[in-house]
């Protein structure tokens, strides 16, 4: 279980959101010291969202379900750079922790541990094509990818990335039924662009927008779930072409 989905005090959510965002920084930190393992990391990651738009492609389609997709690919599993976004919660933890509702909160944080998890296991698998391909740049293609990621094992790490994904959604979900919280998100934007809080403001405006605009959120996280869950467990047993539908 991770420790921003259960029932926690806000006080420890607020103090294991800053460890947390201390141990995504230094990762990062040493990606950047590392030119080849930096470049390597960002050639794994386009190729990962490549492989998840294409996974999700009706999702991204659909009309109720499309932002909501829109915002996974994007803040929750793209190649996105969140540098900026934990800059500024580092900034401004203890305010977060008066003002924000619980359920923000644990979506935030279980934001910033899904994106601690990918870091991690991102690293073990370019690791592993590395070691296959030891000169010229990273070259991923699903065969190899599927390799690696086997060799990597990692299964409970993996399904615990599911399980924040399932998390930060039902939190997003919940926010969106609270009174006040799209008239709170409006009056903010102003204020925290001047005050340099613009990611963090947009990271819950977009995610509150998408998933109010779905108006209930099971279909989409159950179709995620069973999705990536189906996907991992061909990884990991070697099945062929485990990309290939249906998941």
């Amino acid at each position: 279980m991770s420790i921003f989905l259960g029932n926690r005090p806000a006080a420890d959510l607020a103090q294991d959101l800053h460890e947390t965002l201390d141990a995504v920084k230094g990762l990062r930190s040493a990606a950047r010291a590392d030119a080849r393992r930096g470049v390597d990391r960002l050639q794994l990651r386009a190729w990962q969202a490549e492989r998840l738009a294409a996974t999700y492609v009706d999702l991204v389609a659909s009309d109720r379900h499309g932002p909501a997709a829109q915002f996974f690919l994007s803040d929750l599993y793209g190649p996105k750079d969140f540098s900026q976004r934990d800059e500024e919660v580092t900034r401004i933890l203890p305010t977060m922790r008066r003002m924000l509702p619980d359920a923000a909160l644990k979506a935030f944080g279980a934001a910033i541990e899904l994106d601690y998890l990918s870091e991690l296991l991102d690293y073990d698998v370019a690791q592993k094509l590395r070691a296959g391909q030891p000169d010229g740049p990273l070259v991923v293609t699903p065969e190899s990818y599927a390799a690696a990621y086997r060799a990597c094992g990692h299964e409970s790490e993996r399904r615990r990335q599911i399980e924040l994904v399932d998390g930060i959604g039902r939190a997003l979900d919940r926010l969106t039924r609270m009174p006040l919280v799209a008239g709170a998100l409006e009056l903010m934007r102003g204020p925290a662009k001047v005050a340099g809080l613009a990611e963090v403001h947009d990271f819950f405006k977009r995610g509150y927008d998408a998933f109010r605009h779905m108006r209930g959120a099971e279909e989409f996280l159950g179709t995620i779930r069973t999705r990536e869950t189906r996907l991992m467990e061909r990884l990991l047993a070697g099945a062929p072409r485990p990309f290939e539908s249906p998941l």
